[in-house]
């Protein structure tokens, strides 16, 4: 049966193609798509794609702005304010890393603070070193962690398809928690029982941790209790809360070797804009991607920006 497209020429195939020796998951979906491997020789971008000349990203920069995008090896903090183009030293920086220096895309992981500011800085890494960039993990913390966890759920007895509780979701869990606890709601709000477990959590306070440390406070008792229950239920509902996001994932990358290791060796270099609003918990998150000289997987480079002068 002949068809139209019988004399359309087909691309050759490379030998992995034609003999189906890609490995697969399950589904049939290829291991290099789930970063499970290196993607093969046919899956990758041609070299031509990746060709952006590393002087002329450095064109219009001033001196301070240069030495940041070109800076090697020590962590790297960069002071800069409103308007002081610490958006454009970025996303340089990361073209630069890419032109100039050998980077893979997907060795790069690049955090901001909003989704927002993550789009903004994907597109404007996509401007110049075009479609290459979407292969970089650009996003906020919370965006980033969920990622690792979907991945690395059966670690911590999750479920890959959790539930994320949004403030409404956790206070209205609260209140039934509060309400099995035969405590009055007047007096001892919802509200002010999650705000007390949203510090604990950005503390890296658990539950267990808290409850030893309330002492003869019959108030805080009462806090842990809450904070207690309150865990187990998400836990049921194969749910995490807004500040389980970052928690866990720290979690998974102190308890959990291998898992650690995986992401650094992925992630050679860590970028954090707004660092001066970064909590205890997205301090220690940054600090487990990144590592430590004397450990097995050399330190990444790590490039903060910050500005004292907006901290929250």
């Amino acid at each position: 049966m002949s068809t139209l497209f019988d004399n359309v020429p087909l691309p050759p195939m490379t030998p992995a193609q034609a003999s189906g020796s890609v490995p697969v998951d399950h589904a049939g979906v290829p291991l290099w798509a789930l970063e499970e491997e290196p993607a093969p020789e046919f899956a990758q971008e041609p070299a031509a794609a990746a060709s952006a000349d590393p002087e002329a990203l450095l064109e219009g920069l001033n001196g301070p702005q240069r030495e940041a995008v070109v800076h090697e090896g020590s962590p790297l903090l960069i002071v800069a304010g409103a308007g002081s183009g610490k958006t454009r030293v970025l996303t340089h920086r990361i073209a630069y890393l890419l032109a100039q220096r050998g980077v893979q895309p997907g060795q790069v992981l690049a955090i901001t603070f909003t989704n927002k500011a993550a789009a903004e800085m994907r597109e404007r890494v996509e401007s110049l070193i075009g479609p290459r960039a979407k292969a970089m993990w650009v996003s906020t913390f919370h965006s980033a962690c969920v990622r690792i966890l979907r991945r690395e759920a059966a670690t911590v007895g999750l479920k890959s398809t959790f539930s994320i509780y949004d403030a409404a979701d956790s206070q209205r869990l609260m209140a039934m928690v509060i309400r099995d606890l035969d405590l009055d709601p007047k007096r001892y709000p919802a509200r002010v029982f999650c705000h007390k477990v949203s510090a604990a959590k950005n503390e890296l306070i658990d539950e267990e941790t808290f409850a030893a440390q309330v002492g003869n406070n019959p108030y805080e008792a009462h806090v842990a209790a809450a904070y207690t229950d309150y865990q187990r239920r998400l836990r049921q509902a194969n749910a995490l809360d807004f500040d389980d996001i970052i928690s866990m994932t720290v979690n998974i990358l102190q308890a959990f070797p291998a898992v650690r290791e995986h992401y650094r060796r992925r992630f050679r270099h860590v970028l954090v804009d707004e660092y001066q609003d970064t909590n205890h918990a997205q301090y220690t998150l940054v600090r487990e991607l990144v590592g430590t000289e004397g450990e097995e997987v050399p330190p990444a480079e790590l490039c903060v920006v910050g500005d004292a002068d907006q901290s929250i």
